[in-house]
């Protein structure tokens, strides 16, 4: 660590995430919030703080067996029905939806405009999203909506951006990058990874079929992940964010980065 960014860190401490009150949790498809944040977003609801889920993406692509007995239509239908439940047992009602086609067929312009109506409209202090800048990510929804996220978090306070894409300026003060690589900030999720692990596994079936070889892969990394940033937080279990504080945001590449 750098003593720029050191001075940095001192200078313009990052937001804590439990501090908020409102919280924006934006995923590209159905399942990857609670992949990436099902955990912490169970603990904030279950702290009486308030919590909204969008979707951007249907996720209609999202398995090897379309055809005459399924089609992408149908399965985005059943994805957003999954991601309503897998919502409601993490404890999570306002659920929200874009329904843009997967697999990156849809304008920036349309993305960036559906993001902003619901950050003008729910008026977040905190939004969750996922990190663009993983080197190993190559999903373009992924990608988009994490660049998408980033940008309007910048500009959800600036009345005049904000009328552009017809909506109200919101309170963002922080943004906090999920299934990211960088984390720079922990939350404590005792108690809330098996309600996790359920809200994946219980509720997507059209992702994560029982005893299928990606179920097992993927629940064996989420019980790592959680304890690697419990032993790196000090608490049993934890999930890690790259959080940016408004400061951090623009012009500090120093900032935000690795601890």
């Amino acid at each position: 660590m750098s003593i720029l960014s050191t001075v940095i860190r001192f200078a313009a401490p990052l937001p804590k995430i439990t501090e908020a009150e409102r919280f924006l949790f934006i995923g590209p498809h159905p399942d990857d919030i609670e992949i990436g944040a099902g955990a912490t977003a169970a603990r904030l609801a279950a702290e009486g703080k308030q919590v909204c889920f969008l979707s951007c993406i249907d996720g209609r692509y999202g398995t090897d067996e379309l055809g005459e007995n399924l089609s992408p239509e149908t399965l985005a239908q059943r994805r957003r029905e999954e991601a309503v439940a897998s919502a409601r047992l993490l404890g999570v009602t306002d659920v929200r939806f874009l329904s843009l086609c997967d697999g990156g067929f849809y304008p920036r312009e349309e993305l960036l405009r559906g993001i902003a109506g619901v950050i003008g409209d729910f008026q977040p202090e905190l939004i969750f999203a996922p990190d663009p800048d993983v080197d190993s990510e190559c999903h373009p929804d992924h990608r988009n909506v994490g660049e998408a996220a980033r940008e309007l978090a910048l500009f959800a306070e600036n009345p005049g951006i904000m009328a552009r894409y017809g909506t109200k300026p919101a309170p963002v003060r922080a943004l906090a990058l999920y299934m990211t690589a960088a984390a720079n900030q922990f939350v404590d999720t005792g108690g809330f990874l098996n309600r996790q692990l359920s809200a994946v596994f219980d509720c997507h079936k059209t992702q994560f079929p029982d005893g299928c070889d990606s179920a097992k892969a993927i629940r064996l990394y989420l019980r790592l992940r959680a304890a690697d940033f419990g032993l790196r937080s000090f608490h049993r279990t934890a999930e890690g964010f790259r959080v940016l504080g408004k400061t951090q945001m623009h012009c500090l590449p120093e900032a935000g980065t690795r601890r």
